[in-house]
């Protein structure tokens, strides 16, 4: 009896296992909103694992720069993949570019997408708008996306009817070379869509790790306070930015020291991020404003893109 009664529950569990799977998306058609650096990367990289992908951007100038940067990204990725192969190569490019097609118009192309993945300015309020706007146009099959690194996830969602088809997924720059995506799954996120993005995730040839809707997620979590310490321990006089660079690169192994990584990422991106989080939480020591983070970007020190941060690049 007691074998009889194993062999109906592993039954029972493979045919719930496989029901399950049948029930996840397979994701193979993809909207990507936005053409800029990380929109651009995200259909590349779905482009050449076989995925068709619609490019969307609000001017077509936009989307043919889009285009050209992805072409040259793709070239750089073929010489090193088809090194004895030139002819190869060729192939690669021009079968990926032609699974990527452009639009000015979201709203027209959402209809028949599995997936909607949203990489656009980090405002919650344009990003809302542009969310509940589409929620009107897709498909009730098709899930929505946000690419943010700093927002909350629920409240997108919230701006749709789609919340348990809704998620994050967060890639990282350069989107063709760094392997990991963090899948961000809300309290009202369904199982089916989760595993969906996590399929996805893996098809585009990345390593997806799971996390709740929290500040920062996983790496930003992490990462955002460390480079807030550096500063603060220099702000205090207890050792130089040059110092504290040298120490963390030759003592913790880091390739870049945090001063360093705070220029290359962007001063204002890092005080909007920790802005954010002071707004969510204003009692958390790890969220406090910054003064000397504050000063330069109020002096419009933006870091490497404006030629100067902490460091100066001119």
């Amino acid at each position: 009896m007691a074998f009889v009664t194993r062999q109906f529950v592993r039954s029972m569990s493979s045919s719930s296992t496989a029901a399950a799977s049948a029930k996840k998306i397979l994701i193979k058609h993809v909207t990507v909103i936005g053409g800029g650096l990380m929109g651009a990367g995200i259909a590349q990289v779905a482009a050449a694992t076989g995925h068709t992908v619609v490019l969307v951007d609000q001017t077509e100038d936009i989307l043919a720069k889009s285009r050209k940067g992805i072409e040259e990204s793709l070239r750089r990725v073929a010489k090193k993949k088809f090194a004895e192969n030139p002819k190869g190569a060729d192939e690669f490019v021009a079968k990926t570019l032609s699974s990527i097609s452009t639009s000015t118009d979201a709203a027209s192309v959402v209809h028949s997408t599995h997936l909607v993945v949203e990489a656009i300015v980090e405002n919650l309020q344009v990003k809302n708008e542009l969310f509940k706007r589409l929620d009107k146009f897709a498909a009730e099959h098709t899930i929505f996306a946000s690419n943010t690194s700093s927002l909350q996830i629920t409240s997108l969602a919230n701006s749709t009817t789609r919340q348990d088809r809704f998620a994050g997924l967060h890639f990282f720059n350069p989107v063709p070379l760094m392997k990991l995506v963090e899948v961000i799954k809300t309290p009202m996120t369904s199982q089916k869509t989760f595993e969906s993005l996590l399929d996805f995730s893996r098809a585009l040839g990345k390593d997806p790790v799971a996390c709740k809707d929290t500040p920062g997620f996983i790496v930003n979590r992490l990462l955002v306070p460390y480079l807030m310490e550096a500063v603060r321990l220099c702000e205090r006089g207890d050792a130089s930015k040059e110092d504290i660079d040298t120490a963390m690169k030759l003592g913790a192994g880091y390739p870049m020291g945090p001063f360093e990584l705070l220029d290359y990422v962007g001063l204002d991106t890092t005080k909007f991020i920790l802005d954010g989080w002071h707004e969510m939480d204003s009692k958390n020591p790890l969220f406090q404003p910054c003064p000397s983070l504050n000063k330069l970007v109020a002096e419009k020190k933006f870091g490497k893109k404006s030629g100067e941060g902490f460091y100066k690049y001119k």
